[in-house]
């Protein structure tokens, strides 16, 4: 599973792909020096739209292989939280501090100085947001999967909001993002998109029923030496304990302990998993993960028009002759307090926990070593796809870079080829989810056919 899982960290494969588009947007020589990197060119902007999407499509799969290994969650996320900063920190004093700083488009460094408190707060508000929904998503794999959650939360925030022309206030999402970039995506093109999504969140939560439909099945017909309790705990069945299993011939133990492992899909890898698992789900109510992932969905669909925002500056915030924040200092302050948020809120559930997690402490976290460097990882490729999102949206427009929004696709198949989702289920349910990621691959293609170009002069 964990060499699975290290594909993850190269895109030597990738190469050929996005080199052609991408290495001709970065590289440029003007006037004999090497100026800022900036994307201009579609194709550059697909090209970071593309790796984005892998990268925000596999991080959930990483953090979710954790909790299902027993690693608490406030562990994972404060490992997680460090390597995310720091991808941002990265990008600034590569991409963003390379070159010759120019009047209208300065350097990192130049900025940080700058009076553009106004556009920082926007891009530290689109950081505490998200924060706050990759927290919450992180319980809600638990509770709803993988790949519904992601299903939900990402339609959220590409068909969340709405705005008429001559308003001066809109909600948030794909819609917010298209009139705030002065319509620059084509909506012939956008909207269909946006429609495909909806279908698809339709066609996923028909996955999600037939899916637990079949779960419970398997489970009442289950004759392993566990079962369910009355409120969803698990216990011995001792009916299945006394008759089937074998004895210690010395003095006549039950050795339950050394049945071999079950099999991905069937009841027996449930309850397993259900006494492994740091989040214990069984007998919660299905409101509770659904609101947990509704108020996530929320969150997520508010931090792209903020950071949308803080680099263009539509509502006209900064003082006359201030240069907007260019994309990698506006990254740079959204994961500051990405980072703040995400560290305070662990540090407390950590003597606070919810959701019937055990309690810990910093030093047990200092000392919990047991899959660190996934949650590393996690933070890096998290890190990375929201800057390569951000990089590409400042070219073809926000509202078409929240096509990446399309990582169900991703998560699903990581869902699918590591947990073992969906394994041993009906015909209906493969015919559904077969029907969901048909219609999450037309809305990617439609949402990148409908970006435009905005000018970088």
């Amino acid at each position: 599973m964990d060499h699975v899982l290290g594909c993850a960290t190269s895109l030597v494969s990738c190469q050929k792909v996005f080199e052609g588009p991408l290495v001709n947007s970065l590289l440029s020589i003007r006037q004999g020096g090497l100026k800022m990197y900036i994307i201009e060119d579609k194709g550059g902007a697909i090209a970071l739209m593309l790796a984005s999407l892998f990268f925000l499509g596999t991080w959930p799969a990483v953090l979710t292989l954790l909790e299902r290994r027993g690693r608490l969650p406030q562990h994972t996320y404060l490992d997680y939280s460090i390597t995310n900063l720091l991808a941002a920190v990265l990008i600034a004093l590569t991409f963003g501090q390379l070159g010759d700083s120019k009047p209208n488009m300065p350097n990192f460094f130049t900025q940080l100085s700058q009076d553009n408190w106004p556009s920082v707060l926007f891009a530290m508000a689109g950081g505490v947001v998200l924060s706050i929904g990759n927290l919450s998503t992180q319980y809600a794999w638990a509770y709803v999967g993988l790949s519904v959650t992601e299903v939900i939360s990402s339609s959220m925030v590409v068909v969340i909001g709405s705005r008429s022309e001559n308003s001066h206030v809109g909600s948030s999402g794909t819609t917010l993002n298209y009139f705030l970039d002065n319509r620059i995506n084509r909506a012939e093109i956008l909207f269909p998109g946006v429609a495909c999504f909806l279908v698809a969140v339709i066609l996923g939560s028909a996955v999600h029923a037939s899916n637990a439909a079949d779960n419970e099945e398997k489970l009442n017909g289950s004759t392993n030496i566990y079962k369910l309790g009355e409120n969803g705990s698990v216990e011995p069945n001792k009916e299945v304990i006394e008759k089937d299993a074998p004895k210690d011939l010395e003095n006549g133990a039950s050795a339950t302990k050394y049945v071999a492992k079950a099999e991905a899909g069937t009841a027996e890898y449930l309850i397993e998993l259900e006494e492994r698992r740091s989040i214990k789900v069984f007998g919660s109510s299905t409101f509770i993960g659904l609101g947990i992932v509704f108020f996530s969905g929320v969150c997520f669909s508010l931090f792209s028009p903020a950071f949308n925002l803080a680099t263009n500056d539509q509502w006209h915030t900064l003082k006359q002759g201030v240069p907007h924040l260019v994309v990698y200092t506006a990254f740079f302050y959204f994961s500051i307090s990405c980072f703040v948020i995400g560290i305070g809120l662990n540090i407390l559930f950590l003597y606070r926990p919810m959701a019937g997690v055990p309690k810990s402490s910093f030093k047990a976290y200092l000392n919990d070593w047991k899959g660190r460097q996934w949650a590393l990882l996690a933070g890096f490729l998290c890190g990375f796809g929201n800057g390569f999102q951000f990089m590409g949206g400042q070219a073809a427009g926000y509202a078409a870079a929240d096509a990446v929004q399309a990582l169900p696709l991703v998560s699903t198949f990581w869902g699918i080829l590591l947990f073992g989702e969906y394994r041993k289920s009906s015909r209906k349910t493969y015919i559904l989810l077969g029907f969901m990621l048909f219609m999450f691959i037309i809305a990617v293609a439609v949402l990148m056919a409908s970006s435009g170009h905005r000018s970088t002069k």
